[in-house]
């Protein structure tokens, strides 16, 4: 049980800081949707 519920909390942690991580690193998918990119169709 305390398995279950630490698994939980480290998902939650992990859910709630990869946004701000991606950002940081210019991952983020509001610049991939605002950028000039070209796109290889």
């Amino acid at each position: 049980m305390k398995v279950m519920a630490a698994a939980f909390v480290v998902a939650l942690v992990i859910a709630f800081c990869a946004p701000v991580v991606l950002n940081q690193f210019g991952w983020s998918s509001a610049e991939q949707g605002s950028s000039t990119s070209v796109r290889l169709d």
